[in-house]
C-alpha cells in the first residue's frame, strides 16, 4: 500500500499545474466539467497504461538502474531543450 501511495503523490505533484491540466480546464469551458474530467481520466489512464506495460517490460530486458539513469538523461535533455526553445 505504500508503493500505491507514494506512486500516487508523485504522478499528482507532477501533473499537478501542468499542460494537460490546463488543457483540461479549457476543455471544461467548452463542454463542462464532467465531460472534461472523463476525458481527461481515460486520456490520462491510457497513457499512463501504456507507459507502465512497457516500462514493466523493460525492466525484464534492460537494468533497472540503467533505466534509471536514461530516463533521467531523458528528463534533464528534454528540459534544457524546452529551456532553449527547441521543443
Amino acid at each position: 500500500m505504500n508503493s500505491l501511495l507514494y506512486i500516487f503523490v508523485a504522478v499528482f505533484l507532477a501533473e499537478l499545474g501542468d499542460k494537460t491540466q490546463l488543457a483540461t480546464m479549457a476543455f471544461a469551458t467548452k463542454y463542462g466539467w464532467k465531460t472534461a474530467f472523463i476525458g481527461a481520466i481515460l486520456g490520462l489512464a491510457l497513457v499512463n497504461f501504456i507507459g507502465a506495460y512497457i516500462g514493466e517490460r523493460l525492466g525484464d530486458f534492460i537494468p533497472v538502474d540503467l533505466l534509471h539513469k536514461g530516463a533521467g538523461i531523458l528528463f534533464v535533455a528534454f528540459g534544457l531543450l524546452m529551456l532553449l526553445g527547441k521543443l
